[in-house]
């Protein structure tokens, strides 16, 4: 009989510890793996810099975020040739024109873009892509009616650098998705957030650089957090400016 009972203690303890180290393990694979920039991009190489993030992959499955519509505007001073790349390329889901291994363009003060591989006229270069950083709700941001997502976004979005063309279309493209829900939770992502989900290389380096990534979640009811700060650049020189969303899963 002792014999039984110290066979069932020493599986229930190895099914403990094997529980035990697999919660720890979530804790390590969502802070380092998914909150930190797992990848590396060296001479235009995408390197793994932690193979343990790749494993936890298949260990801890998680829902993959989707980053849409970040679209680029190139407000050269004057006539120029500049070259856009992407720094995780393997994670663009779709893009226009269609991107490989980047985008060389011929761009103008009023940010009226040549394709110099096809020779179209463009307004802005498009692409959506898996988001490589687990964007969360954070202390911070706003809560917002559904209802009142127009009025929001028609403030907020000058004080975060776009001009009157740029927040149109961001709207065009947003409201209806921020309207269907009885009230959204929004924050718009650091610099250094959105450097680590997908890097961005310019082969002349702006003046004025303005990413606007906005990520929200549905929520049923208003939640306590901080209203975040936003800090308005001032458009000087050579500015680029890119915006985008997608939905904290």
């Amino acid at each position: 009989m002792k014999k039984k009972y110290i066979r069932r203690i020493i599986i229930l303890t190895v099914i403990v510890s094997l529980g035990i180290i697999y919660y720890i393990g979530g804790f390590f694979y969502r802070d380092h793996c998914n909150n930190r920039q797992v990848i590396l991009v060296r001479d235009g190489i995408e390197e793994t810099n932690f193979g343990l993030c790749k494993l936890a992959d298949y260990i801890y499955p998680h829902e993959e975020s989707k980053q849409w519509k970040p679209i680029i505007y190139l407000y050269p001073e004057h006539d120029e040739i500049i070259n856009v790349k992407l720094g995780y390329p393997k994670s663009i889901t779709t893009s226009y024109p269609k991107y490989n291994n980047g985008w060389n363009v011929k761009a103008s003060p009023n940010g009226d873009l040549v394709d110099l591989k096809t020779n179209k006229k463009l307004y802005s270069l498009y692409y959506e892509n898996i988001a490589n950083y687990n964007f969360q709700v954070k202390e911070d941001g706003f809560v917002i009616r559904g209802k009142d997502a127009s009025n929001f976004l028609e403030e907020k979005l000058p004080l975060l650098g776009l001009n009157e063309k740029e927040t149109e279309e961001f709207i065009i493209y947003w409201l209806p998705k921020l309207e269907e829900n009885e009230y959204n939770y929004i924050r718009f992502a650091t610099l250094e957030e959105q450097n680590k989900s997908m890097p961005l290389i310019i082969s002349k380096k702006p003046d004025t650089l303005i990413r606007i990534m906005m990520t929200y979640k549905k929520i049923n009811k208003p939640i306590k957090i901080k209203e975040q700060k936003i800090k308005t650049p001032n458009r000087i020189g050579f500015t680029v400016v890119e915006w985008g969303g997608t939905e904290i899963k």
